[in-house]
């Protein structure tokens, strides 16, 4: 028998984190029974991605870290709504009333010189049906982006949102209150759908006009609601605005979109972001000195 060279054999297949491949691992997909996880973030690659950048997301795929920002969020959210309804007992939950006015949370005109009100405001809501929405939307749409782009951009956008969506009240708008995360999750829909239109051909075209759909319906049967509570409803009290709807869902348009679609590109170097940045801090700036010199609020 022939002496065999070891060196000048074909090295065992490895994966990416070292491991051998086993007999039958290089078998196609359909042969190979893949994990749950791995079936997830296929769903998840066809729903957030286009087609050149699926496989990239599947080759460095994981569910860990799982997506603990808007997983925190939310519990912050449930958490602060549980608080006034047990802490300032109601007739029911479906409006809470006395309690969350006199939150140091709630942004309120006149007390808009406590700045953190601009961005605090984000975890009271008026009523079950407020908080049920919020985190329904935020944590269907919200989980799948941030693991795709992780928590860094997905919170960026979110709170850029909600600030956005607090500054234009306050514009807009500056006589009404303000409570609620409507900013935060119109961002992540505003950034979701611009990467759904632009990117439709690259996508599974029935789930692209589903997607588009759905957005269009959900939005425009809120933004129904936000009216109608603005502008018909006779509950006394305090008037909640519905500008940060369309703050949150500019921002969501501008720079959501711009941190979705440079999926594994050099954001830095995007035009595009310098771009939504400049814009976004010239009108932080404005809306500050309209707020302190212009605002016909108290």
């Amino acid at each position: 028998m022939d002496d065999v060279d070891l060196e000048q054999q074909e090295p065992f297949p490895v994966d990416r984190d070292g491991r051998q491949i086993r007999a039958g691992a290089d078998q196609p997909d359909g042969k190979r029974k893949r994990t749950c996880c791995e079936k997830f973030q296929e769903s998840v690659s066809k729903w957030m991605l286009p087609e050149d950048a699926r496989s990239t997301y599947l080759e460095r795929a994981n569910c860990c870290p799982p997506p603990i920002f808007i997983i925190l969020i939310s519990i912050g959210e449930l958490a602060v709504f549980i608080y006034y309804a047990v802490w300032k007992p109601q007739k029911q939950w479906v409006t809470l009333e006395e309690g969350i006015w006199n939150s140091p949370l709630t942004y309120k005109p006149d007390r808009r010189q406590e700045a953190w009100r601009f961005i605090s405001y984000m975890f009271t809501h008026a009523g079950v049906e407020h908080i049920l929405g919020n985190l329904v939307m935020q944590l269907l749409l919200g989980i799948p982006l941030e693991l795709v782009h992780k928590g860094f951009e997905v919170g960026m956008v979110y709170l850029a949102g909600v600030l956005a969506g607090s500054l234009a009240s306050s514009i807009f708008d500056p006589v009404s209150a303000l409570v609620g995360a409507s900013g935060g999750v119109y961002a992540l829909i505003g950034g979701y759908f611009m990467n759904a239109v632009v990117n439709f051909r690259e996508m599974i075209p029935l789930l692209g006009v589903f997607r588009i759909l759905a957005i269009v319906v959900i939005v425009g049967v809120d933004f129904g609601f936000a009216f109608y509570r603005r502008f018909v409803s006779d509950e006394d009290g305090l008037k909640v605005s519905f500008v940060a709807h369309f703050g949150g869902i500019v921002a969501g348009m501008t720079i959501g979109y711009v941190f979705f679609s440079d999926y594994n590109k050099k954001l830095l170097k995007d035009p595009r972001f310098w771009l939504c940045i400049v814009g976004y801090v010239v009108f932080l700036i404005f809306a500050v000195l309209f707020n302190i010199f212009l605002s016909p609020a108290p």
